[in-house]
């Protein structure tokens, strides 16, 4: 029988996060099983630490030794505004700002010009800057207001996850880390035949 092996989020938890959370300003989504975190068997060559989006299936990877990986479900951009190539960390945040850019104010304003961190931002309780050299891209890897849409490509081009995931990810993730977002048409969790597999619970 497969079983999820993911670690529990709790050691993650500040009591800032504790307090921010246990009250929520929306509704807490049930997240079906395919999107909850696993430990997944990896069989492709990224190195351990680095972080894989598959855009198609609403995934990302974070690279573990030994040819395993944990899978995040996560919420994508909608196919047009979807940020895809090679990233870099530069920048990790904990309960974040909003800065709306003009584009997000043009479609979803209008917004403050800042809105302060806390659960009911839309970049939720972490954030990691995704950079290309010295440029900032815009995009992040960050939590979310809206749980329900895990799973979907609905955002403005950020990739989503949970506030659970965000932290739990946040934790294991330094600067520099190497991020790759694949594009819409390259599901490589439909590739080599183990990827993508739940560990059972004999290993």
């Amino acid at each position: 029988m497969q079983t999820t092996l993911s670690p529990s989020t709790d050691a993650s938890m500040t009591l800032r996060d504790r307090q921010l959370l246990a009250n929520p300003p929306y509704v807490e989504a049930q997240i079906s099983e395919q999107y909850r975190r696993h430990v997944v068997v990896y069989d492709r060559a990224e190195a351990p630490g680095t972080i894989i989006v598959d855009s198609d299936a609403h995934y990302l990877y974070y690279i573990l030794p030994d040819h395993k990986a944990l899978r995040y479900g996560v919420a994508v951009g909608e196919e047009a505004m979807a940020f895809s190539g090679t990233a870099t960390v530069a920048r990790k945040a904990e309960w974040p700002d909003w800065v709306p850019t003009p584009g997000e104010q043009a479609r979803l304003g209008p917004f403050p010009k800042r809105i302060a961190g806390g659960p009911a931002n839309p970049l939720g309780a972490r954030a990691l800057y995704l950079y290309q050299g010295n440029q900032d891209t815009l995009y992040r890897i960050h939590g979310t207001n809206q749980p329900e849409y895990i799973g979907q490509s609905v955002s403005s081009g950020c990739i989503r996850m949970t506030n659970h995931d965000a932290i739990d990810l946040y934790d294991r993730v330094k600067v520099g880390t190497t991020v790759v977002v694949l594009p819409f048409g390259q599901n490589i969790s439909r590739g080599a035949s183990l990827f993508g597999r739940t560990l059972s619970s004999n290993g």
